[in-house]
């Protein structure tokens, strides 16, 4: 399909993507709390715990879940590309996963949608020790650059070179799979794109290395939620209720961890004794603002349509995915606080 034919398609999609009743707002919601009978619910995780997850083990930790009637279990998937073949396979209910993975799936055809925001801003870097002064991205031509070896992070490189007339030729990039840190430790690569301004920049710093961070969204890839919570189309039509109820309670895990971060931290170490104290608070610290939309009128989990629909037409012009119904109806804001069905 010719540039001009995608995009007039796109329009009509997301023209009529923009009108549904059932996410129309009627008002104010309030929390639907039933303690008399407690409902099971399965999270998948994105990953192992993180700092990441911190609202997810303070909800635990001061029984939000409970008292909205919900047993929530949580579980750690196999490898990140697991979670969404979780939902498909009706192995949890609901799970973790990232906005670009999301589009992936939904352009195969697979009945899934996001249903809130937990990170909502990208997290993706380009990272390097500081002894390899790369401080901007001119920096980077005849560099070797590191990634986790997906498509979207080659694309995102080759916007981000070619905004600043880089050829992406000029620059060697190797599959490191999750090394990201140790590869920019032992000198195999210059740099990384994959490693996480959260997370790996503040490992380097920890070490005493004095990371150069440049975030993807400042140069040139268009904004997008890295963490987001998925449910299938079935789910999120049968148990609306246990949905909106998850969602509002798992609210009020990230707002008491904005709160007090370290009783927070407390809480998700304890439930998770392999993790260090110190790593994730400072990682929890740095991560608060992007857990919360920017406009104080709107509700935790809230998802910008306009800014998913650029970043799925991103997705498409660079060959990522290539049917435009995978970007409508991608995300939904029906099951948060003072939204969706009255």
């Amino acid at each position: 399909m010719k540039r001009k034919q995608l995009t007039q398609a796109l329009a009509l999609v997301l023209a009529l993507a923009a009108v549904p009743a059932s996410l129309a707002a009627c008002g104010e919601m309030t929390d639907r709390i039933t303690p008399a009978k407690t409902l099971p619910l399965t999270l998948m995780l994105d990953y192992f715990p993180n700092a990441d997850h911190v609202g997810v083990y303070q909800a635990l930790a001061e029984g939000d879940f409970r008292r909205a009637g919900l047993d929530v279990h949580v579980e750690i998937p196999s490898d990140p590309s697991a979670p969404l073949k979780d939902l498909l396979a009706g192995r949890a209910d609901v799970a973790i996963s990232y906005e670009p993975e999301l589009m992936l799936a939904r352009n195969e055809g697979e009945p899934l949608a996001a249903f809130g925001a937990i990170v909502q801003q990208p997290l993706t870097s380009i990272v390097s020790v500081g002894s390899a002064h790369i401080t901007s991205v001119a920096d980077l031509r005849g560099k070797t650059v590191g990634y986790t070896g997906l498509d979207y992070q080659q694309a995102y490189l080759d916007t981000i070179l070619t905004r600043v007339h880089i050829p992406i030729s000029s620059v060697k990039l190797i599959d490191v799979g999750e090394n990201l840190v140790p590869a920019m430790l032992s000198g195999q690569v210059d740099a990384t794109i994959g490693a996480y301004w959260n997370y790996e920049a503040i490992q380097l710093a920890e070490a005493g290395k004095h990371p150069n961070v440049i975030r993807v969204n400042q140069v040139g890839v268009p904004n997008y939620d890295e963490l987001v919570l998925v449910a299938t189309k079935a789910t999120l039509a049968n148990k609306p209720g246990e949905i909106r109820d998850f969602v509002q309670a798992l609210a009020r895990g990230y707002e008491s961890a904005r709160s007090d971060p370290r009783a927070a931290v407390q809480n998700l170490v304890r439930m998770n004794p392999g993790l260090v104290a110190k790593f994730q608070l400072a990682s929890v610290e740095a991560t608060l603002p992007a857990f919360f939309p920017s406009s104080p009128s709107a509700p935790w989990g809230y998802q910008d349509q306009p800014q998913w629909n650029r970043f799925g037409e991103w997705m498409l012009n660079h060959h990522l995915i290539s049917n435009v119904s995978a970007i409508a109806y991608a995300s939904t804001n029906e099951y948060l606080a003072g939204q969706g069905v009255g």
